[in-house]
Formats: structure tokens, C-alpha cells, sequence
């Protein structure tokens, strides 16, 4: 089995959801994120964040996928503030609801004074609904902006273990792991982390406090990512026990820290029932639904 702690499926297809399901993948956390391009009034927020907590856990349910979200204003449109003042009284609302199991991906792009302002609003969000954390590094600048980010969470008093620092690389792992965060890595087919430098990383710091993901999204990615990386772990002599922790366990034991997410939610399953609707529609266009049964016939 595994867990994708950071995806994107608002910008996959059903062909993605059976492809992970046929994969291993039980559960995946969506990330609220910037989506290409700016959203320029406070309802296309609303609609996103609902669509989060509603229609894309019905849609992932259907292929037998648990879905869990994480909820909060992404830095690259913190830069807006009259529209960021708009989404931080927005953000209350929907950080109850049951699937949201952190506050996220929240931190910095650019790094500008905007970015700092919200970061520091949202942990402050955090700390009073008592929730965890995901934290998006900047691409730019990565060391820099990753140290500055846990500097920001420890000055707030978060609680490191409570915190995931997503979007990491070599040159920063070392030293997330040293101040007690988790360290989540986001794998591409292409550019920025792959899997076989993921390998790499698993063999020199090994599988405490590591993540893997594959932040698949509108963009080239993969939503595969995660088990060709267990694979790929297995092929080159990492240990079962570590692709486990990596790919499924680490995440499963920091997320249900929430309180709401729990490996019961797939163990304990009803299967699949595809005949069921969400505000009148499915994901069906027509084909005979698929319903598991316990019945024998």
C-alpha cells in the first residue's frame, strides 16, 4: 500500500485515479495550490476549497481511493493582498471540515513581505485550531527560503514534528532533519527531484522523518511517482522496511496526528459503489457501474 501525502488530483483524470488504484495507492492528500494562473476574487477561492471537501472525495472514493486536503492561501498569491485579506477570513470556515488535515501548502515563493505576512497569519491559524502544518519551499533560493521557513515555524512555536517541509533536495534535508522536522519529497519525471536521486537520499539519511511524493498537477508530473519510487528503492537495495516508511508509514503516523485521518478509513472499507451520485452526478458517462460486494452469487 501506498499514501501520496502531496497531489494534485483537482488537475488529474480518472484515468489517474484507476492508475493508482491498480498501483497500491490507498489514500492521497490534495494540497490546496496555485492553479496556473490567478484567481482574482474571493469566490473562486470559496469554489476551490469547497470542491476540496466535497466533489474530489466523492471522486476519488469511487476508484477506491481515500482522499484527504490540506487547506490555505499558497504563497505565490499572498502577493494579492486585498484578495489574500479576503481568503484568511475564508479560511476558518473549511479548516474543521472533516477531510482537512492540515493547514497548507503554505510559506514562500519569491519571498517577498506579503509572503512573510500570510505565512505567519496562517501558522497563527494553525496553532489556534491546533493542526498540522505543510510548508511549500521556494523553488528559488531553495536553502535559504527552506531554513528561513522553519525559522518562521519555530519563532511561532510550532511543534517541528507537527510541521512538514515539503519540495526538499539534498542541500536541505540535513538540515530539516537536524531541527526535528519531516522531510517531504516531491519526485518529478524530468526536473527538479527524481527518483533516482530520491534513492540516494534514502540511502544516506535513511527513512526517519522522510516523505515521498509526487505533487502531480497540471504541469509534467506523474501521479505515479510514488510506487515506481518504492520500486525503484526495491530494485537498488533499499530495504522493504524503509520504502514502507517512506512511501506509506511516515505519512499514515504524521497526518493522523490530525485526528482525521486514519488507516482504518481504507482497511476497513466498503469498497466501491459507483452507482452513488454527488449533487445528482457521477463519474460516469453512461457505463455500467462498478459496485463491490461481499455477496456470493
Amino acid at each position: 500500500m501506498f499514501i501520496d501525502p502531496h497531489v494534485h488530483m483537482t488537475s488529474r483524470t480518472t484515468d489517474d485515479y484507476e492508475a493508482m488504484a491498480e498501483a497500491g495507492v490507498v489514500a492521497v492528500i490534495e494540497p490546496s495550490f496555485w492553479l496556473g494562473q490567478p484567481r482574482t476574487q474571493v469566490g473562486s477561492f470559496q469554489d476551490y476549497f469547497s470542491s476540496l471537501v466535497g466533489w474530489e472525495p466523492f471522486r476519488a472514493s469511487q476508484f477506491g481511493i481515500k482522499h484527504y486536503c490540506t487547506i490555505g492561501l499558497n504563497s505565490k498569491e499572498a502577493n494579492n493582498e486585498a484578495l489574500a485579506e479576503e481568503v484568511m477570513e475564508l479560511l476558518p470556515l473549511y479548516l474543521h471540515k472533516e477531510n482537512v488535515v492540515a493547514v497548507g501548502e503554505i510559506g514562500y515563493d519569491d519571498q517577498t513581505p506579503a509572503e512573510d505576512k500570510y505565512f505567519r497569519q496562517q501558522l497563527e491559524l494553525a496553532k489556534e485550531f491546533d493542526m498540522l502544518v505543510q510548508v511549500h519551499t521556494p523553488h528559488r533560493d531553495k536553502k535559504a527560503g527552506t531554513i528561513r521557513s522553519m525559522e518562521v515555524c519555530l519563532e511561532h512555536g510550532l511543534d517541528p514534528s507537527k510541521v512538514v517541509i515539503d519540495h526538499n533536495n539534498e542541500e536541505t534535508v540535513q538540515e530539516v532533519l537536524d531541527r526535528g522536522f519531516i522531510a517531504a519529497f516531491t519526485i518529478y519525471p524530468k526536473t527538479k527531484m527524481g527518483n533516482e536521486r530520491m534513492v540516494e537520499v534514502v540511502k544516506r539519511f535513511g527513512s526517519d522523518n522522510i516523505i515521498v511524493d509526487s505533487s502531480a498537477d497540471w504541469g509534467v508530473s506523474d501521479p505515479l511517482a510514488v510506487p515506481k519510487t518504492a520500486r525503484l528503492m526495491l530494485k537498488r537495495g533499499v530495504s522493504r522496511e524503509d520504502v514502507i516508511k517512506t512511501c506509506y508509514q511516515n505519512a499514515l503516523d504524521v497526518f493522523s496526528k490530525s485526528g482525521k485521518m486514519e488507516e482504518s478509513h481504507w482497511l476497513n472499507a466498503e469498497g466501491i459503489d459507483q452507482s452513488k451520485l454527488f449533487n445528482d452526478n457521477s463519474v460516469l458517462r453512461g457505463q455500467q457501474p462498478r459496485i463491490d460486494s461481499d455477496k456470493i452469487v
